[in-house]
């Protein structure tokens, strides 16, 4: 018994570093961010791993640079992780922002659905109720089979009913229902449908 309390002590340790670790990196990587954001600069390039996923097809990019740009699963992750991370210091602004940009840089990204996921979300914590939608809907419109869709669909319907427009509200939810059962926001969608 006090062998293996000594064995969960050490996990305990190694586990506690890495997230102080993993919390420091953080933390440079929103301060680069914020630097280069005040700049007008795009994040560099660091070698760390990122795992690779399905592309999704997107909207044609805006930025003169993205079409020219090879696609650097590494780089699209660093500048994705550091635009989150001002989600997690609560710098809305700031998080709009790099996610704007990341979006035009890099829309046919493998982080692009979250991406404009979290641009809804961020608009919506600042209250930005028209710009909130517009974000939530290009997820389904522009990344349709994004395991975000679901989730943004819900949040749209939410931005919705806050704007008044209650007849679109119905709509959306039922939507949700059907196209994309056993969700989480399927279920969030039947319990508000059940209320109004």
């Amino acid at each position: 018994m006090q062998d293996q309390i000594s064995r969960q002590q050490g996990v305990i340790e190694v586990l506690q570093n890495d997230v102080a670790r993993m919390k420091q990196e953080s933390l440079e990587r929103y301060q680069d961010l914020d630097r280069r954001i005040g700049s007008g600069v795009a994040p560099a390039a660091t070698p760390e791993n990122s795992t690779a996923g399905g592309d999704n097809a997107a909207a044609a990019a805006q930025a003169p640079a993205a079409s020219s740009e090879p696609a650097d699963p590494a780089k699209e992750k660093l500048y994705y992780d550091a635009a989150f991370d001002l989600i997690k210091a609560k710098d809305f602004d700031k998080a709009s922002q790099a996610f704007s940009a990341f979006l035009r840089k890099y829309p046919n990204s493998q982080y692009a659905g979250n991406a404009q996921y979290w641009l809804g979300e961020v608009n919506l914590a600042k209250g930005d109720l028209q710009s909130a939608g517009q974000a939530f809907a290009k997820v389904s419109q522009l990344y349709p089979k994004h395991a975000k869709v679901p989730d943004s669909l819900y949040k749209l319907a939410d931005v919705e009913r806050r704007l008044g427009h209650t007849d679109r509200v119905k709509g959306i939810l039922q939507q949700v229902v059907a196209q994309y059962p056993g969700t989480s926001a399927a279920q969030l969608a039947q319990r508000d449908l059940q209320r109004m």
